[in-house]
C-alpha cells in the first residue's frame, strides 16, 4: 500500500493509453480519490478497473471539503488528487489542498503525466525552450482584448487554453492586437480521434476557422510565437514584397529576395508564402 500523503495524479488528456504504470498503481492503492468530475473520472477508473471510493473536489467546493481531506491524510491515509484531464492544478482545482496541506505540514508527492500545455508545446513548432503560459483567456471581448495587449510585447511563446464557442473570437482578437503575421499553432483535440494542429499566421488562422466549421469543434490549446520587436514590421514588409515577386519568381527565390532586401530570415518569410 502507499503510505500517507497527497499524491498529485496525471491523467490522460484523451487517450486512455496516456496513464503510467505508477499511476495505475496508486489510483487502485490509495484509500481516496479527490476527483474534480467523479462522473467523468469513473470512465478512466473503471477502464483499468479501478475501485477505490471517489469524492468529489472541484472549484465550488474545495475550499469547504479539503479540511476533511487533510485529516484524513494525517490520519495516516493516502489521498490521490486528479482533474478531468491532464496535471491537477493546471487550470485546474487543487491549489487550495496542495497549499493547505504543504503548510500544515503533510506530505505532497507528484505523479507526472500528460499536460496539455507540454503536449501543445512539443507538436507546435514553435520555440518551447521560454513560454507563458495563460490560461483560459477572458469571456468577455473588452476584457479578453485588454489582457492580449498585456501580452502583446511578450517575447516568449505564448501558450492559451480556449473553448469552442469561443476560440474564433479569440483568434480574431489576436490577429487584431498580435499582427496579422504572427504565427499561432492551433492544436484540437490533443490526443483524441480528431487530433488536428494547424500552423500558420494569425491572420490565415481566422480564415481556416472560418471556412471549416470542424476546426471549431473540441477542446483547445493555442500556442503563439512570441515578440519579435522590429522584425515583427520588416516580416509585414517582406511577405507583401514577396508576395508581389510571385508573378515573376518561384516562391523559394521571392522569398530570398524580400529576406535579404528586408533583413529578416529567409524561412519566415518562405512559411508566410505558402
Amino acid at each position: 500500500m502507499s503510505q500517507a500523503g497527497l499524491y498529485v495524479v496525471a491523467t490522460p488528456i484523451g487517450n486512455l493509453e496516456d496513464i503510467t504504470y505508477r499511476a495505475v498503481r496508486l489510483l487502485s492503492e490509495v484509500d481516496l480519490i479527490a476527483a474534480e468530475d467523479t462522473r467523468h473520472s469513473r470512465v478512466l477508473l473503471s477502464h483499468y478497473n479501478i475501485t477505490t471510493p471517489v469524492q468529489a473536489l472541484h472549484e465550488h467546493n474545495e475550499i469547504q471539503v479539503f479540511e476533511r481531506i487533510l485529516d484524513r491524510i494525517a490520519g495516516g491515509q493516502a489521498i490521490a488528487l486528479i482533474s478531468d484531464a491532464g496535471t491537477p492544478l493546471i487550470s485546474d482545482p487543487g491549489f487550495h489542498l496542495v497549499r493547505a496541506a504543504r503548510e500544515a505540514g503533510l506530505p505532497v508527492y507528484s505523479v507526472p503525466g500528460p499536460s496539455a500545455v507540454i503536449a501543445a508545446l512539443s507538436v507546435a513548432g514553435l520555440p518551447p525552450d521560454r513560454f507563458a503560459f495563460e490560461g483560459f483567456l477572458p469571456s468577455k471581448a473588452t476584457a479578453r482584448k485588454k489582457r492580449l495587449q498585456t501580452l502583446c510585447h511578450e517575447t516568449r511563446t505564448l501558450v492559451f487554453f480556449e473553448s469552442s464557442h469561443r476560440i474564433e473570437a479569440a483568434i480574431a482578437d489576436m490577429t487584431e492586437v498580435f499582427g496579422e503575421q504572427r504565427l499561432v499553432a492551433v492544436c484540437r483535440e490533443l490526443t483524441k480521434k480528431f487530433e488536428t494542429v494547424l500552423r500558420v499566421p494569425l491572420a490565415e488562422m481566422k480564415m481556416e476557422l472560418a471556412q471549416d466549421s470542424n476546426q471549431s469543434r473540441g477542446e483547445f490549446v493555442v500556442v503563439v510565437d512570441g515578440y519579435q520587436g522590429s522584425e515583427d514590421m520588416a516580416l509585414s514588409n517582406a511577405q507583401q514584397m514577396a508576395l508581389a515577386l510571385l508573378e515573376f519568381l518561384p516562391a523559394s527565390q521571392a522569398a530570398r529576395v524580400a529576406a535579404q532586401l528586408n533583413d529578416v530570415p529567409r524561412r519566415k518569410v518562405y512559411e508566410l508564402l505558402k
